[in-house]
């Protein structure tokens, strides 16, 4: 796999709104403008596993840092379905269910380059490469993995007045046009 473009932490998140639901375009700012998700996997028994995560947005994926030993990671290796809850972190509070194909990356640079990224989401500002060899450390000792997860598809409930037919909500490809603008009656 090549390395992906980790994109920066958004000065302003996206700001959903709240008098309908997102268009598919906004559905991909919101992913890409904020920083923390609920990640849900299948479990062989009961129901699925679920465990807030800091994220990192690329242009066509979201990476999470997990260990090798973690559940995240074999549960992946089973059953690459996986689901994010991205959260909003300001009120009112607003939240997009994204669903994925993940896969584990073991590539040690790209892991230490996520470890990173989180802890300049983590601070709010970028983690300097003086720092680097703290990070590699922590990615050798904790035998730190990438979770690529590839979004095919968002979920959002329909906000404010939205009527069927009228607005875009419920499941919505990931890489789906925005609608047509409604003419005027």
């Amino acid at each position: 796999m090549s390395a992906p473009k980790l994109l920066p932490l958004a000065s302003e998140p996206f700001t959903a709104p709240t008098d309908r639901t997102m268009v598919p375009s906004e559905r991909r700012a919101f992913v890409r403008t904020h920083r923390t998700c609920v990640f849900s996997h299948a479990r062989r028994h009961d129901g699925p596993a679920m465990s807030v995560v800091y994220y990192v947005p690329t242009d066509d994926e979201v990476l999470i840092s997990t260990t090798d030993a973690r559940a995240k990671a074999r549960a992946v290796e089973r059953d690459p379905k996986v689901s994010l809850c991205v959260l909003d972190e300001r009120w009112p509070f607003a939240y997009l269910q994204v669903y994925a194909d993940a896969v584990v990356d073991r590539d040690r640079a790209l892991a230490v380059d996520l470890l990173m990224a989180v802890g300049g989401r983590l601070s709010e500002e970028p983690i300097g490469d003086d720092a680097r060899s703290f990070f590699e450390t922590m990615a050798a000792e904790e035998h730190r993995i990438v979770l690529r997860c590839r979004p095919y598809a968002t979920f959002a409930q329909p906000r404010g007045d939205d009527a069927p037919g009228r607005s875009v909500a419920g499941t919505v490809p990931w890489d789906a046009p925005d609608p047509e603008p409604e003419a005027d009656a």
